[in-house]
C-alpha cells in the first residue's frame, strides 16, 4: 500500500519524535494512504512537501486498526491525548480532525457529553491516519520519492 506524509521538507528516514502535544494515537510518525489529505496538512508549511512510502505490514508487529469510530475509538484518542502510552507498533484509523478535536476536547473536559459529542461527530466525518509508534513499526516503511507542492501563495510570489 502507498502511504503519505506531509510536511516542510521531504522525509527519506522517517523518525519517531515526541511532541510537546498529544496527538490522536499517540507519538509517532503519521501518515494517511489519502494524497489529498496529505496535501492539505502540508500547505500550512512555506514548502509543503508530500513523502511517498511502500507500507509493508508485518503481522508479527502489534497492529491495533479502528475501522470505525466507536467508543474504543473515542476512548483510546482521549487516553492519547492524555499523555496515556499504549504498547502498539502500529495504530490504524480515523483521525480526530480539527473540528472532531473541538468536540473531543469539550468531551475531555466536561463540556459536553459522550452522547453530545456522538451527534456532533456524525456529522463532520473524521480522515484517515497511520501512526507508526515504534522503531519496528518504521521498518515496514520504504520511502519512494518525495513532491514539493506549489499553491496559490507560491505561483503569485513568483509572477
Amino acid at each position: 500500500m502507498q502511504v503519505y506524509h506531509g510536511g516542510y521538507c521531504p522525509i527519506e528516514y522517517p523518525e519517531i519524535r515526541t511532541g510537546r502535544y498529544a496527538k490522536d494515537f499517540g507519538t509517532g510518525f503519521y501518515c494517511t494512504e489519502l494524497k489529498a489529505q496529505t496535501v492539505r496538512w502540508s500547505m500550512r508549511y512555506t514548502t509543503p512537501t508530500v513523502s511517498i512510502y511502500e507500507f509493508e505490514p508485518d503481522n508479527s508487529l502489534n497492529i491495533l486498526h479502528f475501522t470505525e469510530t466507536t467508543e474504543e475509538w473515542l476512548d483510546f484518542i482521549v487516553d492519547c491525548r492524555n499523555g496515556i502510552s499504549h504498547n502498539y507498533d502500529i495504530v490504524i484509523g480515523a483521525m480526530a480532525n480539527d473540528q472532531i478535536y473541538n468536540y473531543i476536547s469539550d468531551y475531555v473536559n466536561g463540556v459536553i457529553t459522550r452522547e453530545q459529542f456522538w451527534v456532533l461527530a456524525k456529522y463532520k466525518p473524521p480522515t484517515r491516519q497511520i501512526n507508526f509508534c515504534t522503531p519496528a513499526a518504521l521498518k515496514c516503511l520504504t520511502y519512494k520519492e518525495s513532491e514539493e507542492i506549489k499553491n496559490e501563495r507560491q505561483r503569485e510570489e513568483r509572477t
